[in-house]
């Protein structure tokens, strides 16, 4: 079954090929049917415009005979010879018909094959000029087209990879934390639950739409910041500061997730005193997210797959806001700092 779109679209091209053929149609007869004058035209000049108007059926069928056979089995594929000859036949036969046509048609004037080639030469021309440039621009549009689809398709794949990767140890230590905190019977367990419960939900449902509340996605956040907080307690400093002036933007979803799962990855571990900044702020509709944490050199060197330089995320980033975004990246002898600006949409 055709899908409803792509039928639709269909229908829309075959009635804007409709009107231009009958605008080419209809141009010689609304021109030749009156003389300067206003007398009416002579009865060999109308034989001539009937014999015009039915040749035009048969250059319309060289222009769909190129696009759909021609064009792409022959010349796309270098065939040059092959094509010209092709042409040449098609031409060729035209002018038969054309013969044909013109002794059931005209009366009194017998037919010339050299005044045949010399008026036909020049819709010839055209009919084949327009017919490939017709078939390369469609093709350079569907090519373009497939284009914006397949990164789209990529970014929906590498949504749900982000949407998956929550870290085993990150789950396994968290709920390590709530079986400690059951045993205190502390008054954080009900909303160590409820952050970890959301988070999760946000991650597997929430997470579907195209775009997101920004809200939504900052509340994500820091709920992702306040278990890691849980389960690295007082060994690490936390500087955390949301700060939505503007919270009615949209944001593609778990965009920036993966920069603060960097600062934990990279920021935590055998390095003294552990530091890490996250801050976020929209102002006059530009959002400016920044994502600092101490470092190893050591611990970088080790990692391959390092999370810091973040190709995926940059890739998507430029994808998904082309120039509407800056991403920087700083390195110093201690701290590693990522600062990330969009313009948002009003």
């Amino acid at each position: 079954m055709i899908p409803i779109k792509k039928f639709v679209k269909k229908h829309q091209v075959v009635i804007i090929h409709g009107f231009v053929w009958l605008i080419l149609f209809l141009m010689p007869i609304i021109f030749t049917n009156e003389m300067k004058d206003g007398s009416p035209r002579s009865a060999r000049e109308m034989e001539f415009l009937y014999l015009s108007t039915i040749l035009k059926f048969f250059w319309m069928g060289m222009f769909y005979m190129n696009t759909a056979i021609l064009i792409p089995k022959l010349l796309y594929k270098k065939k040059w010879v092959m094509f010209i000859g092709a042409e040449l036949l098609i031409f060729i036969g035209i002018l038969m018909i054309q013969s044909a046509f013109y002794n059931m048609i005209i009366t009194g004037r017998p037919f010339s094959f050299e005044r045949s080639i010399y008026g036909n030469s020049i819709p010839f021309l055209l009919t084949a000029l327009s017919s490939i440039l017709y078939r390369m621009v469609t093709d350079r549009a569907s090519a373009e087209k497939q284009l914006v689809e397949k990164q789209q398709e990529n970014l929906k794949t590498e949504l749900a990879f982000l949407r998956s990767q929550i870290s085993p140890h990150f789950l396994f230590n968290v709920l390590n934390n709530i079986v400690a905190l059951v045993r205190l019977k502390s008054q954080e367990l009900e909303p160590t639950i409820l952050k970890l419960s959301s988070l999760l939900q946000y991650m597997l449902y929430d997470t579907d739409e195209e775009k997101v509340r920004l809200k939504s996605e900052v509340d994500y956040l820091q709920s992702y910041v306040d278990l890691q907080k849980l389960r690295f307690g007082d060994r690490l400093t936390l500087n955390v500061n949301f700060d939505l002036q503007e919270d009615w933007h949209f944001i593609e979803p778990m965009l920036l997730i993966p920069y603060i799962e960097n600062a934990f990855k990279h920021g935590t571990g055998m390095i003294e005193n552990p530091t890490i900044k996250i801050s976020l702020t929209v102002v006059n509709n530009q959002l400016v997210f920044e994502v600092a944490n101490k470092y190893l050199e050591q611990d970088l060197a080790k990692d391959k797959d390092s999370g810091i330089g973040l190709v995926n995320v940059n890739r998507r980033l430029e994808l998904l806001y082309d120039k509407r975004h800056k991403l920087e990246i700083n390195k110093t002898e201690e701290w590693f700092t990522v600062t990330l600006k969009i313009d948002l949409e009003l």
